[in-house]
């Protein structure tokens, strides 16, 4: 049986649990994987009925992803959020896009210098690193005994093998990523020294995938980014996640939401559990919490 769970409310979200008022929530920022999408990768026809449903009375609906637009396209399509005015956190909040043109209105990336640091350290661990650059992957040669399956997470992208020597100084660097079996990984994972964790925002997105981004960036910054541009404040946003890059922005939502299948961290700092991913955990808690509690607008 589904069950959806309710934690105390805490003060910053106490107002939503009031019936007499009409819900506060206009936006609501969601993760994919592990969150909207089941395991094979769907969206289910209750998650899109809900979704559509909420876009219906006003409130925007923002995918939230380390992903780059490129790789959420189709799902973006599939929900109908490329008309003017949808938007996309991109890259665990690196790019803030808009959907239909992929015009960015708010960006932070990685420095040359950063980019060349990662390199080093990749390969003294022997990790394998794709650095993305837009909407391209350059596969670097760090650890030829432990190829990347990047490309097998994501074939969506455009991945291309490279020597160091080839990457364009200028060019823009969104995030830099190792993608590995996990027992491997999270052996490599524990020697990181702490001075790269220092500098970058270093952060376990899948079982088998690591992301290394600038020092601050994360979801909960592009979506107050995005949230500043429109007028919205923190309270009025609702954050859905499962993973530890989604516990910032679980943090900042005035109601932040964990999927029953979220790691503990995630958990233990939402205000809202939910039900999986595999069982319609996304429109049972926008259901209840934004269509039934008031829509955002009326």
């Amino acid at each position: 049986m589904s069950v959806i769970f309710f934690l105390p409310v805490p003060a910053k979200t106490a107002f939503y649990y009031c019936q007499e008022e009409e819900s506060l929530i206009k936006l609501v920022a969601i993760d994919l994987d592990g969150t909207l999408l089941n395991s094979k990768k769907e969206i289910t026809p209750e998650n899109k009925r809900v979704l559509a449903a909420a876009q219906k009375v006003g409130v925007k609906i923002v995918i939230c992803t380390g992903r780059p637009l490129r790789a959420i396209r189709p799902y973006l399509e599939e929900l109908d959020l490329k008309k003017p005015g949808d938007y996309a956190i991109t890259f665990n909040g690196g790019l803030v896009q808009k959907n239909d043109t992929g015009e960015v209105i708010e960006k932070a990336a990685l420095s040359f210098d950063e980019v060349q640091a990662l390199i080093q350290i990749a390969g003294e661990l022997a990790l394998p690193l794709d650095v993305v650059s837009d909407e391209i992957v350059w596969s670097l040669p760090t650890a030829p005994a432990h190829p990347s399956i990047y490309g097998q997470l994501n074939p969506l992208l455009d991945v291309q093998p490279a020597e160091f020597s080839q990457l364009d100084p200028e060019a823009l660097y969104n995030k830099a990523v190792v993608a590995y079996e996990q027992v491997y990984l999270d052996q490599q994972i524990a020697l990181i020294p702490e001075r790269v964790r220092e500098q970058f925002e270093v952060i376990k997105t899948r079982e088998v995938l690591l992301e290394f981004m600038p020092k601050g960036i994360t979801k909960a910054y592009g979506i107050a980014l995005l949230a500043k541009d429109l007028g919205i404040t923190a309270d009025e946003v609702m954050a859905i996640g499962d993973e530890e890059n989604d516990l910032p922005m679980i943090e900042y939502a005035g109601v932040g939401v964990a999927m029953s299948n979220a790691v503990a961290p995630v958990k233990a700092a939402a205000d809202v559990i939910t039900d999986s991913n595999e069982a319609d955990g996304v429109a049972k808690v926008i259901e209840k919490y934004v269509l039934q509690a008031g829509t955002a607008g009326n």
